[in-house]
């Protein structure tokens, strides 16, 4: 009998990257053949985004296409996974007739039979949204228990939780997403992640472990730590100090070269783990920021802590000790109530900070949010003028950042080679959204980590020559 075969197609941040290699393990254990090109496949599985307005309108569009496949006679169903599928659930359903299922995350643990009864015409009826957040004990504490002892939990909530699941690469690069939590507690009054996501749960270390060894093994040099907030990890495990103690432990897995944090909160920000971050040998200097906003009477209206001064007080507490550390982070402008002097702030901020990268995104409302029930909205136009006006001024600042650069030496994870051009990321830099590094004068290959100068800049981008190599000294 020949096997169904399966595509899967992932939209959205490396926290969905991760979910997708493990449905791929799922599929792939149960006897599911995995094809890189959808046109190809029988069922395509389509991993969604629910994040912001453009991400579902990327989501809507690529189930979209999938679905005009099945005109080709390959394809055969189309089916909507991920974050918006459980955002939405069985409307989802009603508003896209072309998919021909939409699957919540209670349905990964058995994603295997869900596709074959799609495909053998068994009705599915698709999930009723409901707040994930209720799925575990408030206090974070009794969490663990909860979702260890329950075995239907972890399938309840966020897909990597719980256990470890079997995983399987869909991109064979040498950087690898590694997840240390699920869901969120913030009550971020513009942010609906908690709900469909779930409250905060980490991943024992010895699952996190466990699996930074396996991906070691499938040739990954660069661990890339990622979660809803990676500063609470450990916080429900009765150790809030913990990811300072994991730290050293995944740098130390033979064959790993990189390790990078992601998805860092300021209000959270603690000095051990900056120091952590800063000392730990294999641990990039590498800060991603979510700030969101630097005026402190908005930031309190988003339901946030901080401004200005206490933001300016932690990126100096990081570049007092290593000046060529990558800090990189995203805010919204167009905020219920932002006034022409919180925008004014924003900009000063970002001056004084001299960010590596920024996302500039416009508010738009969030259904089930709170800011969505608030008063003072802007209309479209203002918003989309403030993320012009802010992000010329951020494409100049990261221009100059980079700039500041020339000179200096990175050390470069080289992630393509073709054509005689070299290209990587430096320490500083991010996978995806945060530049390249592009090096001319070496030979080398997929995965080596190699050591430039940087010698001109565009935007983010940087372009480098191989750093000479120092002889060392002569023997007797």
């Amino acid at each position: 009998m020949s096997k169904h075969s399966v595509a899967i197609v992932t939209l959205g941040c490396s926290r969905n990257e991760v979910d997708s290699e493990e449905l791929a393990g799922r599929l792939d254990a149960d006897g599911f053949q995995l094809v890189d090109d959808p046109a190809a496949a029988e069922t395509i599985l389509v991993n969604t985004c629910g994040f912001v307005e453009q991400a579902k309108k990327d989501s809507v569009d690529s189930l979209l296409a999938a679905a005009d496949l099945k005109d080709s006679g390959a394809t055969k169903a189309v089916v909507a996974v991920g974050c918006m599928a459980e955002r939405y659930g069985a409307e989802l359903a009603d508003e896209l007739p072309e998919a021909d299922a939409v699957l919540g995350f209670d349905d990964y643990t058995a994603i295997g039979e869900r596709l074959r009864g799609i495909l053998d015409g068994t009705p599915h009826v698709p999930h009723v949204p409901r707040d994930r957040r209720t799925l575990l004990p408030v206090t974070p504490v009794e969490r663990q228990a909860a979702a260890y002892a329950t075995p239907d939990l972890p399938a309840g909530m966020a897909p990597a939780s719980g256990p470890r699941s079997v995983r399987r690469r869909l991109d064979g690069g040498p950087m690898a997403p590694l997840k240390l939590a699920s869901g969120c507690d913030r009550a971020c009054t513009f942010c609906a992640i908690p709900m469909f996501r779930g409250a905060f749960l980490s991943r024992r270390p010895s699952d996190v472990l466990a699996d930074a060894r396996w991906l070691a093994d499938q040739g990954v040099r660069e661990l890339f730590l990622v979660s809803e907030n990676s500063t609470s990890y450990g916080k429900d495990l009765g150790d809030l100090r913990l990811l300072e103690t994991l730290l050293p432990e995944l740098a130390s897995v033979q064959g790993i070269e990189r390790v990078r944090v992601s998805y860092l909160q300021p209000a959270e920000m603690r000095p051990t783990l900056v120091d952590a971050m800063l000392s730990t040998p294999g641990v990039v200097p590498y800060f991603d920021l979510s700030f969101q906003h630097a005026s402190t009477p908005l930031l309190r209206r988003m339901r946030r802590f901080g401004g200005t001064s206490s933001f300016l007080d932690l990126i100096a507490s990081v570049r007092d000790r290593v000046p060529s550390a990558g800090i990189r982070s995203n805010v919204i402008v167009g905020f219920p109530g932002e006034t022409e002097d919180d925008v004014a702030e924003l900009e000063s901020f970002l001056t004084q900070a001299r960010l590596d990268v920024v996302g500039v995104f416009g508010y738009s409302d969030e259904d089930g949010t709170e800011a969505a029930s608030f008063d003072g909205k802007l209309d479209a136009d203002e918003i989309a003028e403030r993320v012009e006006r802010v992000g010329d001024l951020v494409e100049e600042l990261v221009a100059q950042r980079a700039e500041d650069r020339v000179g200096e030496t990175v050390s470069v994870l080289v992630e393509s080679v073709g054509d005689g051009v070299v290209e990587g990321r430096a320490a500083h830099q991010g996978p995806e959204v945060d530049g390249t590094t592009t090096v001319s004068g070496v030979h080398a290959a997929v995965g080596d980590l190699i050591e430039a100068v940087v010698t001109g800049s565009d935007g983010a981008d940087l372009a480098a020559v191989a750093a000479p190599v120092v002889a060392g000294p002569a023997k007797p």
